[in-house]
């Protein structure tokens, strides 16, 4: 057994920046929409945003952008649109995601994703990857009621496992979402990702371990921070 999995009963991962390269994707839609709508990106606007629910997001952008006359439904349904061809045709896992997570299976490890995406790219997504069969559990931010850095994602999808908080460990990639893994009262091993790299200090001091791809767990090169 691998010792960052001693005494875990299940996995739980973020999505976005942590299974699956897909990070890259939000900036360029916040700018093509933005621009379709004639608004400003107001300073620190995406730092705003980290760890919020798809529906929280999309409540932050309508108090963001007051002129903007449409409902949340209105402004989730059209990103979602924005991005789907993106999600199942452009993104790639992270490096060693894949054998991980069957070594997982056979070590009889549940697996689960707590993700502050939206509930169509992320169910279409894991079909395409065809990975949606390696997981028992699939919980969106939204469906738990808070986004990150509040636990209740994390939370309800290690009930839905049946499994003890404290026999999960955490995969993310953002403060926040190691926040809300750690505030879920679980072990948090933090992941790099290119577009969380200026909050690398942060992330090291909140998480247990780091890595810098899934090969650092078979082969041993995984950071121990506490």
């Amino acid at each position: 057994m691998i010792n960052l999995l001693k005494d875990m009963d299940a996995v739980i991962f973020d999505m976005d920046g942590t299974l699956i390269d897909s990070m890259w994707i939000w900036p360029d839609i916040d700018d093509v929409y933005l621009e379709k709508y004639h608004l400003t990106k107001p300073d620190n606007f995406h730092e705003g945003m980290e760890g919020m629910s798809y529906t929280e997001v999309a409540q932050y952008f309508l108090k963001c952008f007051p002129t903007l006359s449409m409902t949340i439904d209105e402004v989730m349904d059209e990103w979602t649109q924005m991005a789907h061809e993106r999600y199942v045709t452009q993104v790639d896992m992270k490096k060693g995601a894949l054998e991980f997570l069957h070594t997982l299976k056979k070590a009889g490890i549940k697996t689960g994703i707590a993700t502050s995406n939206g509930r169509t790219l992320v169910d279409d997504t894991l079909e395409a990857l065809n990975i949606k069969s390696l997981f028992d559990s699939v919980k969106c931010a939204c469906e738990a009621g808070a986004g990150k850095p509040a636990p209740d994602v994390y939370l309800l999808t290690a009930e839905d496992m049946g499994v003890k908080p404290e026999r999960c460990l955490v995969f993310e990639d953002v403060p926040m979402g190691i926040l809300a893994g750690k505030n879920a009262g679980m072990t948090v091993c933090a992941v790099e990702d290119e577009f969380s790299a200026p909050q690398r200090g942060k992330k090291r001091e909140l998480a247990d371990y780091y890595i810098r791809d899934y090969d650092d767990i078979k082969n041993g090169t995984y950071e121990v921070l506490k």
